[in-house]
Formats: C-alpha cells, structure tokens, sequence
C-alpha cells in the first residue's frame, strides 16, 4: 500500500503544480505593462472625466505634429517636448506619447531606421524590447526602445546611453510602424 499512496500523493502534488503554473500565467498574460496607483475621485470616460465634483472637463487635445516635421509617414520625435507622434501618410497622427531621452541625443535631422531587434540587453544593462535604432552620435546607437521591467533611464548617470525609452504598450507600437527605412525625424 505505501507505493501506491506515494504515486497519488505525487500525482496530486504535480496537478496542483500545474494549476498554480496556468494561474499565474493567466495572471501575468491579463496585467497591464505597468501600474499605475488609480487617482482618487478619478471616473474617466472617452470625452472627459469628472474632477470630484460631478463636472465634466474636456479631454486634452493631443500635442499636434510639429510644422517643420517634414511630410508623409514618419516618426517625429521632438528632443524639447520628449515627445513621439507617429505619423501616417496623410500627414495626421496615429498616436503621440512622451518618452524619457537617455544620455545621448541624436541633433535634428532626418534619418531613417535602420535596424531592429525584438528583445536585447541594453548599453545600460537593463532588458528591452522593441528596438528601433535609427542613428548614432561619437558611435553610441541611438533609438527607441522599451523596458521589460517599466524602468526608464538615468539623467544624471554618466554612462553614454542612446537609448530613447517607451512604455512597453508604445514600444509595441513603435515596432509594428516603423520597419526598416521609415524616416525618422527629430526636432528640436
């Protein structure tokens, strides 16, 4: 009898294994890229949101693309406003976002992607994903990218890093617009 109550004790000790292996990936496949603390009396809605008192405010308008961007699809990125429009062939933004410039900045102009990589480790050592390089200054590459952990890059460190940091949600869509050879244009 011993030998069989050790086979079901270890054929429940593995089925719970796996139940608490399916739960937590379930757990990590429906959180979001980052957390937020939820802001008190906040009950946003797509047109506006209440400030506590029952009255509606309008929704900011996004930051508009700026003039002197150039035409067509492109990525601007403004170094003054940490900004990033993602511009489609009509000239209107898809979507814009800040972003938290590393070390290095590339100077205005136009460039164009030129590589990209799924996942790497970055010159600062932290793990990214969704790398879109599009330039270079005294040989430090220099694009986008998104941290896995959330983190965003040091300003006072004095380590040179171009690595121009997302959240992951823009990362991802960062990497789905740019392939390679998109025109990149930075402003200042």
């Amino acid at each position: 009898m011993p030998a069989k109550s050790s086979t079901i004790v270890t054929a429940l000790t593995t089925a719970a294994v796996v139940v608490v292996g399916v739960l937590g990936y379930q757990a990590a496949a429906s959180a979001p890229d980052s957390l937020a603390p939820a802001r008190k009396g906040h009950h946003g809605t797509a047109k506006g949101h209440e400030d506590g008192s029952g009255k509606k405010h309008p929704k900011p308008a996004p930051a508009p693309v700026p003039a002197a961007s150039g035409t067509g699809k492109r990525v601007v990125y403004s170094l003054a406003a940490k900004r990033v429009w993602l511009v489609g062939a009509n000239g209107k933004a898809l979507r814009t976002y800040q972003v938290a410039p590393s070390t290095v900045s590339p100077p205005p102009g136009a460039y164009a992607v030129t590589s990209r990589s799924v996942s790497i480790t970055g010159s600062d050592g932290v793990a990214i994903e969704h790398v879109v390089l599009f330039g270079g200054v005294g040989g430090v590459p220099v694009g986008f990218s998104a941290a896995v952990d959330g983190s965003r890059p040091d300003p006072a460190s004095k380590k040179k890093t171009g690595g121009i940091r997302e959240s992951r949600a823009d990362g991802k869509a960062m990497w789905d617009f740019a392939l390679q050879g998109t025109k990149v244009v930075v402003v200042a």
